[in-house]
């Protein structure tokens, strides 16, 4: 391994990450994955709890950080999972919203985000503590991981006018991206501009009024999770082949992605490397600098610290709501005139709701960076701040000389943080570095349609959210490398890299020739009222389930899943989540409806409800 790419060697993860309880051996992984490529050196200690994993954070001349990653907010010791906290967080709704039903994602999304946030939360208590803090345990949880994830669907569905009522299955779960062509390809299409799709759609005879309905309907994705496309879209498109389609595209100036499959992805030259250093590339920068007195003490680990943000959509600017909730002034830069997402309905008090989901944090400076005069007064503003963040297109930073090196001039204290969409593959800049784009062409989209049943992808923004966790984590690393070595520079992340740390596991499996230890149950199952997600991860949970149901289920999964139905349709799901909880399993109904989720007790210490319901800080210091 490189090196010079271990920001964090010399610190140590000491405690109980080897011995574990089956349902967190997921977030255990990761944990132990995002550590060995930051450097971490991993150390078996003797820390337990019986409701979840405690680790000490340990860095050179601090006090351990006593880290614990919970499985409910409110820290009961049952029945919590990657599984079942997708269904009691409301995350298998949104999910299921274009996917015809409430389902899992079918990936260990939840368990990756809860790592990579304990991870980042300890960097910022050992932040905290070389600037005079004296935060010694973080709480972190897989419910505060899955609120935060939906943090912005929660705000459309709770807002006390407007409230948007999208239940799982209200949208067709064949006409959405993504789309499929004659000879069976399932393909992505992209563009942030309504000209090339109208030039798309025309050349395939589709009348203009159409394709405007079907370009609605494809802008919906990242704010609602739904697609409804026309049926005559979807239709056109199956008669074609791949290759005349992707010709059409080439013309129109629409990109196109066919989804692959992860052995696909494990040929790519960039892989290794990502597999090896993480999701971050660390530059180096200034040395030499003071390793204290770089702020004040403050209630939370980040307070005294200065982040500007200068990021559009959903990755970036929630980057720098982490930083705020780490206790960091955040100062977002907007073009004048403010952005326009800012108008999105529903909206209080003027301002959309998913937008102040992940602003309301921030102050606000309006500048044209694009004017000399603007790009003066955002040099001014970096000169003085610990963090420049932004999530600009390729090149963007270099042609309007606000690059690294540019800011580094004025002061070379600051860490430089960009949060991309492809990272270095320069190959793949052509094509927009969305959220779906990426999800077809790094295998996440159909390792989601191979284990959720669905069409393809998600349309919840899977990757924009843990694109965004994994910026942040980034910083507050480079920043405790700064407070520890006295080392500035840049940290660059994407979501190509957080698409690869959400498949880790599999990937190194395939590469390894292995197989990855499945559960042995997971599934989502009727019951007489309501749905219920059953997770048992070894022998014996498998047995108690029997024990619990009083049924000697098959070992064929097919045939055991039926026995399973059959057996729950005797109660509702409240009556056999209470069941199956007090036999030790891991088992929740599963919350359809968004604006019943602060009900849950499991789950309310996540949330505060004010003119809508807000996802709190995932973390809690003492």
């Amino acid at each position: 391994m490189n090196t010079t790419a271990l920001p964090l060697k010399g610190c140590t993860l000491a405690g109980a990450i080897t011995s574990i309880p089956p349902c967190f051996t997921p977030a255990v992984s990761s944990l132990r994955h995002q550590a060995r490529a930051l450097g971490v050196d991993l150390s078996h200690g003797a820390a337990t709890s019986t409701s979840g994993v405690v680790f000490d954070f340990l860095a050179p001349g601090l006090d351990p950080i006593a880290t614990h990653l919970l499985g409910w907010a409110d820290g009961r010791p049952d029945g919590a999972s990657e599984l079942t906290v997708q269904a009691a967080s409301g995350l298998m709704a949104v999910h299921g919203r274009a996917s015809g039903g409430a389902r899992p994602l079918g990936v260990d999304y939840v368990s990756t985000l809860a790592a990579s946030l304990a991870l980042q939360g300890s960097c910022a208590a050992a932040v905290g503590q070389l600037r005079g803090g004296g935060h010694r345990r973080v709480d972190v949880s897989l419910a505060g991981a899955a609120s935060l994830a939906i943090g912005q669907y929660l705000a459309d569905a709770t807002v006390s006018e407007g409230a948007e009522r999208l239940l799982p299955g209200c949208t067709s779960p064949h006409d959405r991206p993504p789309f499929t062509s004659a000879d069976g390809v399932v393909f992505e299409m992209e563009t942030l501009d309504a000209e090339p799709w109208r030039r798309f759609w025309s050349g395939l005879g589709i009348p203009g009024e159409l394709a405007g309905k079907g370009w609605s309907a494809f802008l919906l994705r990242y704010a609602k999770a739904v697609s409804p496309m026309p049926a005559e879209l979807m239709e056109a498109l199956s008669r074609l082949p791949y290759a005349l389609i992707a010709e059409y595209c080439a013309e129109a100036g629409l990109s196109i992605c066919p989804l692959r499959s992860l052995s696909e992805r494990l040929q790519d030259d960039d892989l290794p490397l990502l597999l090896e250093q993480g999701p971050w590339h660390f530059t180096p920068g200034s040395s030499g600098l003071a390793t204290t007195g770089l702020g004040g003490r403050g209630d939370l680990p980040l307070s005294g610290l200065k982040v500007i943000e200068s990021c559009r959509r959903i990755q970036g600017p929630l980057a720098g709501h982490l930083m705020a909730l780490l206790g960091a002034e955040v100062i977002r830069i907007e073009l004048p005139g403010g952005d326009p997402l800012r108008g999105m309905p529903p909206l209080v008090d003027g301002c959309s709701v998913r937008f102040d989901a992940l602003n309301r944090h921030k102050e606000v400076c309006e500048l044209d960076i694009k004017s000399a005069r603007g790009r003066t007064e955002l040099l001014e503003l970096a000169s003085q701040a610990d963090v420049f963040l932004h999530n600009w297109a390729p090149g963007k930073a270099a042609e309007l000389n606000l690059d690294h090196t540019d800011l580094a001039r004025v002061n070379p204290a600051l860490i430089y943080a960009y949060a991309g969409g492809w990272g270095d593959d320069c190959r793949l800049h052509a094509m927009p570095g969305t959220d779906f784009m990426v999800q077809a062409h790094s295998g996440v989209a159909r390792q989601i349609a191979r284990r959720s049943a669905s069409a393809g992808g998600s349309l919840f923004t899977v990757l924009d959210v843990l694109g965004g966790v994994v910026a942040a984590q980034g910083i507050s690393v480079a920043l405790l490398k700064r407070c520890l070595y006295g080392e500035a520079g840049r940290v660059d992340s994407s979501l190509l890299g957080a698409a690869t740390l959400l498949c880790s596991a599999e990937l190194q499996a395939l590469r390894d020739g292995k197989a990855l230890a499945q559960p042995l149950v997971a599934g989502v199952y009727p019951t007489a009222a309501g749905l219920l997600a059953i997770e048992c991860r070894d022998s014996e949970e498998v047995k108690r389930l029997r024990y619990t149901l009083d049924y000697p289920l098959d070992t064929e999964p097919v045939l055991r899943d039926e026995q399973i139905v059959r057996c729950l349709a005797s109660h509702d799901m409240w009556a056999w989540q209470d069941h199956l909880r007090e036999s030790g399993l891991a088992a929740s109904a599963v919350r359809e409806d968004l604006s019943a989720v602060h009900e849950d007790e499991r789950i309310t210490p996540c949330l505060r409800t004010e003119a809508y319901t807000q996802a709190k800080s995932p973390w809690s210091f003492t």
